[in-house]
């Protein structure tokens, strides 16, 4: 036999405690019976009393307590094999960590925005394989491709500035490097690589990039976010903690989004898509839904698993009957007139 919910047989102990409250009811009711009736009337009731009776209901409806209490735990048994399979998509989100994303034009920063939606979208996943890129000047796959969601969550968490080596934006070493390291060379298709960034590229090819990518099977879905028009100032810790913006030549270095070159990156892939967020909001988890979540799948693995059949019904089924049993006894003998 194997429980489904093992947790509810700690219910069991209710039972000890059931007949003590029964046990002290019955003593409480003789009690009360001596103080309040008549030596006649006593007599006549226990004339018709019955303690073997009482004592049989009392013992019938512990058991349907404990049958009740045993079903919920969902007794199993005739264990057979069984194929399970998983079916999925690739998706590595590729996330710009450069300083351009600690800009606070969306709250508390791009970078920690963009963290959010990620963390949504982890959360919406069912069978697919998520890998995590992390680029700025340089680019790393902080996790690789698994169903580990929780080690992705980690690495998510661990996302700054910090985690390149260089600073910059390089968004088509990026693409190139997902391409590469990440995906598998051999699956054509069934490959989603989300883009989250500013755009601000310093000429690494992106559209070049995508294209290539796009040829191996990859769909580009870039998210672009940032103030488009006028831009917004970057603000750093310096050695004493103290917040100070960027400055160029005397003047604040301003980051804006460029849409343009992320709408081209994106359409470079078969069915890829933009999405500019600017400096407003999305449901990555819905968008997962939508775009990713009901696109064609392929088989990610199958494995065996045990499955059980559930038995629960014979101890309800027995606990109900066990009821109506003590129902249908009375407490009291019967009576010849």
């Amino acid at each position: 036999m194997h429980l489904g919910d093992d947790r509810w047989l700690a219910a069991l102990w209710a039972l000890p405690l059931a007949a003590l409250l029964a046990a002290w009811g019955w003593q409480r009711r003789r009690t009360l019976l001596r103080r309040l009736a008549e030596a006649r009337l006593l007599e006549a009731l226990a004339a018709t009393a019955s303690p073997a009776r009482l004592a049989v209901k009392t013992l019938l409806a512990l058991a349907a307590l404990g049958a009740v209490v045993f079903s919920l735990a969902r007794p199993q048994w005739n264990a057979r094999p069984q194929e399970v399979r998983r079916l999925g998509r690739d998706v590595c989100f590729v996330i710009d960590v450069s300083r351009s994303m600690l800009a606070a034009d969306l709250a508390p920063s791009r970078l920690e925005r963009s963290k959010m939606w990620v963390r949504d979208a982890l959360a919406a996943m069912r069978g697919d394989r998520v890998a995590i890129v992390a680029f700025a000047g340089s680019a790393v796959v902080k996790c690789p491709l698994t169903h580990d969601y929780g080690f992705a969550r980690l690495a998510l968490e661990e996302l700054s500035p910090g985690s390149v080596l260089r600073g910059g934006t390089y968004i088509g070493d990026a693409i190139r490097l997902a391409a590469r390291e990440v995906f598998d060379a051999d699956e054509a298709s069934h490959k989603d690589l989300i883009l989250i960034t500013d755009g601000e590229d310093m000429e690494s090819f992106p559209v070049e990039a995508a294209t290539a990518a796009g040829e191996a099977g990859i769909r580009i879905i870039a998210i672009g976010i940032g103030d488009e028009s006028v831009g917004t100032p970057i603000r750093l810790p310096d050695e004493f903690g103290r917040e100070l913006y960027v400055m160029h030549d005397g003047e604040r270095v301003l980051s804006r989004l460029d849409a343009q070159t992320l709408r081209q990156v994106a359409l470079a892939s078969r069915d890829g898509q933009y999405l500019n967020v600017a400096t407003g909001t999305i449901e990555l988890d819905d968008i997962y839904e939508r775009l990713i979540r009901r696109a064609p799948q392929r088989e990610m693995e199958a494995t065996e698993a045990v499955r059980y059949e559930e038995k629960f019904q014979i101890f309800l089924g027995l606990g109900l009957a066990l009821l109506v049993m003590e129902g249908l006894i009375s407490e009291r003998k019967r009576t010849m007139d």
